[in-house]
């Protein structure tokens, strides 16, 4: 036994010490300095907490990103950067460093590089007030595996992110952006991807911005805003809405007082005295959450608006949702949802929706699933589908370990199978061979489309979307299939309502 131990021993420490011998990957140099990543056990190499600006702190708080100063020397990027200020969540673990200092981007690349690689940008999502591009099941080896360039993105949350505030506005220069920070910090990333990336093997002529929730909805902008022209070639929106209500910078500004009055400024404050006020404050005082606002300068209009109108990138898409968006409602009771419309749509969407909804609780359910999600993901695709290939989805598979448990795909869940994350989770799960499957379905859907612009899933054709044939991609239980006119009445009355909701906002 003691010979047996000795032997597994010393086989550990071979291992251990082959591991320390591999030489450490060759510094890759990039416009502010010499950057060291680490090699992978997946053949990938990694680089970790890559300074996209500098931090926005002090008197660069609430100011457009600005260059990050060019640094001496090697720069270690084997670990990630702090993650932005946030009050922690799923996902997001209470020991986290959190520190204004957060315009950090990742980047997993082949090894060797295959050159020129096509290269995908990832934008977390978390409602503009929370999650982080260091999640595990943002681990981009699965990606870089595959020949492509993977690089995740932090950006500003809460109210340092997306605060409008009129002592703000008169300081700002004519023109000069405003409120939308976060939107900024991912416009710059994208701007470094364009400077930088051949230093990792990627092409910037074959670049892929991709989120989910916020994140899709960030893509969805980034596909309108002048500021982001020509910084990406292909998008994919997953689960991102898209037909919210957004506030003009006035009701913004009107938010962001009483969100500085409750951090503890005075109405009179200025421009110096809310940057005085300790990150912390502004965290707690974030009750009402904030997001995007048509500043009038970044963002100028709604995305949906910017689509109608045809004022949108020429760029392939990629969007969908999943079977169970209305898990967003949490504890909130769904017959609220009713609230927000007029006895006459919801008539018209009780007969649209029939036996589905027996009463108001799944009349909620249902709608808030639909109008959040699932008719926005059609309503753009089908807009989009006229200027560039466009290809929509619906995410509906259930891990074998929540069957029985579950009925339907949460908000977000699809990112673990493209992610080919299952163990990483918040709450890791097992893969059974049928969910290794379905991971290998939808990563490959996901790979083909960032390759070529069109997903060449692995034994499934995926037409480009058309409102004529009005068909999406199924992904279930039974691996993919073909689905058309999936919910078209239940849709078709939301496009109605959503259009008199454009109407009225640009009559505003």
């Amino acid at each position: 036994m003691l010979k047996f131990v000795t032997l597994c021993l010393a086989m550990a420490l071979t291992a251990a010490c082959a591991r320390a011998e591999t030489p450490p990957p060759t510094p890759v140099k990039i416009e502010s300095g010499l950057l060291q990543g680490v090699a992978t056990d997946a053949g990938t190499v990694a680089y970790k907490g890559v300074p996209y600006a500098a931090a926005p702190v002090g008197p660069l708080r609430w100011r457009p990103p600005q260059p990050m100063p060019a640094w001496t020397g090697v720069r270690s990027a084997v670990g990630f950067g702090p993650v932005c200020p946030q009050t922690p969540g799923l996902g997001v673990p209470a020991i986290a460093v959190q520190s204004e200092d957060c315009l950090f981007l990742n980047v997993w690349a082949p090894s060797p590089p295959a050159r020129p690689a096509p290269v995908m940008v990832w934008i977390h999502g978390g409602g503009d007030d929370g999650g982080t591009a260091t999640q595990p099941q943002f681990d981009g080896a699965p990606f870089a595996r595959d020949g492509i360039v993977f690089v995740s993105v932090d950006y500003r949350l809460g109210a340092l992110g997306w605060l409008a505030h009129p002592a703000l506005t008169r300081e700002s220069g004519p023109g000069a952006p405003l409120a939308n920070y976060g939107l900024m910090d991912q416009i710059a990333a994208l701007k470094w991807v364009q400077r930088n990336i051949r230093a990792f093997g990627g092409d910037p002529n074959q670049v892929t911005v991709a989120g989910e929730s916020s994140g899709g909805e960030a893509v969805l902008f980034l596909m309108t805003t002048p500021a982001a022209k020509g910084l990406f070639a292909r998008a994919i929106v997953e689960s991102g809405s898209g037909w919210a209500d957004y506030s003009a910078l006035p009701q913004a500004e009107a938010h962001g007082l009483a969100l500085a009055k409750r951090a503890g400024a005075l109405d009179t404050a200025d421009a110096a005295a809310l940057r005085a006020l300790p990150a912390s404050a502004l965290l707690a005082a974030n009750t009402d959450g904030v997001g995007v606002s048509i500043d009038g300068r970044l963002v100028t209009t709604s995305a949906a608006a910017a689509f109608a109108a045809g004022r949108v990138a020429k760029v392939p898409l990629l969007i969908g949702s999943n079977s169970g968006e209305d898990s967003l409602l949490g504890r909130s009771d769904p017959k609220d949802v009713l609230k927000w419309l007029k006895p006459d749509e919801i008539a018209g969407l009780r007969t649209a929706y029939g036996a589905e909804t027996p009463d108001d609780d799944a009349l909620g359910r249902a709608i808030f699933r639909d109008q959040w999600m699932g008719a926005p993901a059609r309503w753009f695709a089908a807009h989009q589908a006229a200027r560039a290939p466009t290809f929509l989805y619906q995410f509906a598979y259930i891990p074998d370990a929540l069957r029985g448990r579950r009925k339907a795909a949460s908000h977000g869940f699809e990112m673990l199978f493209v992610f080919r994350a299952l163990a990483l989770a918040p709450i890791p799960l097992a893969a059974s061979a049928i969910d290794e499957r379905e991971m290998t379905l939808v990563h490959g859907c996901w790979v083909g489309f960032v390759i070529r612009g069109a997903p060449s899933c692995p034994g499934v054709a995926w037409p480009p979307y058309s409102p004529a044939s009005d068909q999406l991609l199924l992904l279930g239980q039974d691996g993919a299939s073909e689905a058309h006119e999936f919910r078209k009445a239940e849709y078709d009355v939301l496009d109605r309502i959503e259009a008199k909701n454009l109407d009225a906002a640009a009559a505003r």
